[in-house]
């Protein structure tokens, strides 16, 4: 009897149309905030596909249970409304300050972004959700290239250099950045019996990090030069 009445339940839900508007909603949210996902996941950030399509499903249940469950109308936003300070929550988690650096700006700001895409999606702005998504995609891939092409933005390189002692190395590449008016950053040295290896950070524009490994692999006094990536502050 009790099984009967749980079918009868189901069978009336599946006819009022509301699942099948609830289901579609979720799946979009779930769809746009995966490709969102996948850009920060081939950029290695911690905020990646699972974490992003997660919060913009989220954000979208939040907004459908809001419209269900409401009392009365003026109700509606009252569950929904709570989703802002919860990811300004996590948001806030994913900033962190290493390095003498700020890293994390952009991760959460777009969790903040995919939020909003979830509740458009949640709330049946379908356009309106796609539309965003869009934007803050041509926004990640495009506008950072952007601005490291024109130079616009400063960025942080690790170099590794070897030499025969860490006064020798350090004097030479003090010698090179005084022209960029730069100092290392972050320096950590090792002697490996044969030379000594000294890793550091510099910063600057896309540009000057260019000129700058050319004129240390131009150093005589270094044995060998390496550029180890960007350390990345978003």
């Amino acid at each position: 009897m009790n099984w009967q009445h749980f079918v009868d339940l189901l069978r009336r839900e599946m006819a009022s149309g509301v699942v099948g508007s609830s289901l579609t909603r979720l799946v979009l949210a779930a769809i746009l905030g995966g490709l969102i996902g996948l850009e920060r996941e081939f950029r290695h950030r911690a905020a990646g596909l699972r974490t992003n399509m997660f919060i913009c499903f989220g954000a979208a249940m939040f907004t459908v249970l809001s419209q269900r469950l409401a009392g009365v109308p003026s109700d509606s936003a009252r569950i929904a409304a709570q989703i802002i300070p919860g990811i300004g929550f996590i948001g806030a988690g994913s900033i962190l300050h290493t390095r003498g650096l700020t890293t994390g700006l952009t991760t959460a700001a777009t969790l903040f972004v995919v939020a909003s895409v979830g509740m458009a999606a949640g709330g049946g702005l379908y356009l309106t959700a796609v539309f965003a998504t869009g934007l803050v995609l041509l926004a990640l891939f495009f506008l950072g290239h952007f601005e490291e092409t024109f130079n616009l933005k400063l960025l942080m390189t690790s170099y590794e250099v070897t030499g025969a002692s860490v006064e020798e190395i350090s004097n030479e590449v003090n010698r090179i950045l005084e022209s960029y008016h730069q100092l290392m950053k972050n320096t950590v040295s090792a002697n490996t019996g044969q030379h000594v290896r000294l890793q550091f950070d510099v910063s600057g524009c896309n540009r000057e990090q260019k000129q700058l490994l050319q004129k240390l692999k131009a150093s005589t006094v270094l044995l060998g030069v390496t550029s180890l990536g960007r350390v990345d502050h978003e």
